[in-house]
């Protein structure tokens, strides 16, 4: 497994726990050494725990040399970061790339390549012409395996996944990668088989169509409120019907993440190259990055416009919870707006405030969700977390000097808020 990080670590993991043997590699000696002492280093639940046990059973292995992970391999899979490229938005593929050249002078026997990396139409293409260039008499395969985890519940959407995509069309390939996911077929989870650029795009739609769902619903709840009905209640009563689905029409402040994020703009950078635009998705983007600030605004209003010298709490900074990942995470954005417009912000998450650090400065960063809470003129609710969502709501009136309550999850009914005492402004309600 090249690459350890999140999805190579929890692939890793997850190949080893089904009796495979794995050995993952990363650059970053660091890393390797964290892992090699058995620190995680990064927050999914129950990762820690299926690392440990692998590596005990001596299933799971880590290094900085690829040569020595590659040189017995059946199969190695590229999972290294492809993140956006400034300027233009397409998927940066020099790690990709170099992982290729790097492997073509360690293969031993017929190998295997697996794109496990959200990659571009045509990337498999061109790792496989990387590594014949420089290694002519290599005898391997290349294939596109998209990975479909959504952080948080990795473990459970690899171990029991929707449907596992494999592109390719070699023979001895697709017996291996048969092989490896064999493990799955106790749970009858389908393994589907196309052409290695048909899964590369699928990967990318299946992205696309989703950030799409939430921006509808998101704009929906906006043309709710101005019209008095509950966002819930219509994504219910769309949801239920079985061509839609309910997943994915929650309300709120805009994706964010290390995948909708990036693979929209790496979709549409893949349309414009092949002159077939994406006026759906152009619009997906446009309208999620308008709203995050729009979020901010939204803040500002429940304060009477003015926020000036003001202090707002914030609880959630994590794009979504069980993760402490900060990638494009709505809260970035609410929170620059409420300093640029004069708040002062104290700020709490669980497993998110180191990363935040990061990317958020002038922050004062609390211990838990009460202590952010004291003195401050609102409460705000970015994301979600499951600590947030039973908050004595009498002791946070006590704490705040201002009664409102800015909910922008939609954690709390109406009712329930306005009881308490609060100025309540949620999304869609």
């Amino acid at each position: 497994m090249i690459g350890s990080g999140y999805v190579g670590l929890v692939s890793g993991a997850c190949f080893a726990d089904f009796g495979h043997d794995v050995i993952c590699v990363d650059k970053d000696k660091s890393k390797i050494d964290a892992l090699l002492g058995g620190k995680i280093p990064i927050f999914e639940p129950g990762l820690d725990h299926l690392v440990a046990s692998n590596v005990a059973a001596g299933r799971l292995q880590f290094t900085t040399d690829l040569a020595e992970g590659v040189r017995d391999a059946d199969a190695v899979f590229i999972a290294v970061g492809t993140p956006s490229r400034r300027g233009d938005g397409h998927a940066d593929l020099s790690y990709v790339y170099g992982a290729a050249k790097e492997i073509a002078g360690a293969i031993n026997g017929f190998t295997v390549i697996v794109d496990k990396s959200t990659v571009p139409v045509g990337t498999g293409d061109e790792v496989e012409r990387i590594i014949r260039e420089a290694n002519p008499d290599a005898d391997f395969a290349v294939v596109s395996n998209p990975e479909f985890l959504r952080e948080g519940a990795a473990i459970d959407d690899f171990k029991r996944p929707d449907r596992v995509v494999i592109g390719g069309d070699d023979p001895r390939a697709l017996e291996v990668m048969r092989q490896i996911y064999r493990p799955l077929a106790l749970g009858r989870s389908p393994i589907i088989e196309m052409s290695r650029r048909g899964a590369e795009l699928t990967k990318y739609a299946g992205n696309a169509f989703l950030a799409t769902k939430i921006t509808f619903i998101n704009e929906i709840a906006d043309l709710c409120e101005k019209v008095g009905a509950d966002v819930q209640d219509v994504a219910r009563g769309i949801g239920l019907d079985n061509r839609i689905g309910g997943k994915f029409l929650h309300a709120g402040p805009g994706y964010g993440g290390s995948c909708f994020p990036k693979d929209t703009l790496a979709l549409l950078k893949t349309s414009q190259d092949y002159d077939a635009p994406q006026r759906i998705v152009e619009a997906v983007v446009a309208v999620n990055d308008n709203r995050k600030r729009a979020m901010g605004r939204k803040v500002i209003a429940a304060c009477g416009g003015d926020v000036r010298g003001k202090t707002i709490a914030v609880l959630g900074l994590t794009f979504k919870p069980n993760t402490d990942d900060m990638r494009d995470s709505p809260a970035i954005a609410v929170v620059q707006t409420l300093q640029d417009a004069g708040a002062k912000v104290r700020a709490y998450d669980p497993e998110g405030m180191e990363q935040a650090k990061l990317v958020l400065d002038g922050i004062d960063y609390c211990t838990n969700s009460y202590e952010a809470m004291e003195g401050a003129d609102a409460l705000v609710i970015v994301t979600e977390w499951d600590a947030f969502r039973a908050l004595d709501l009498d002791r946070v009136k006590s704490l705040l000097s201002a009664p409102i309550l800015v909910d922008l999850r939609n954690v709390y009914p109406r009712e329930m808020a306005e009881k308490a005492g609060f100025s309540y402004t949620a999304v869609g309600r």
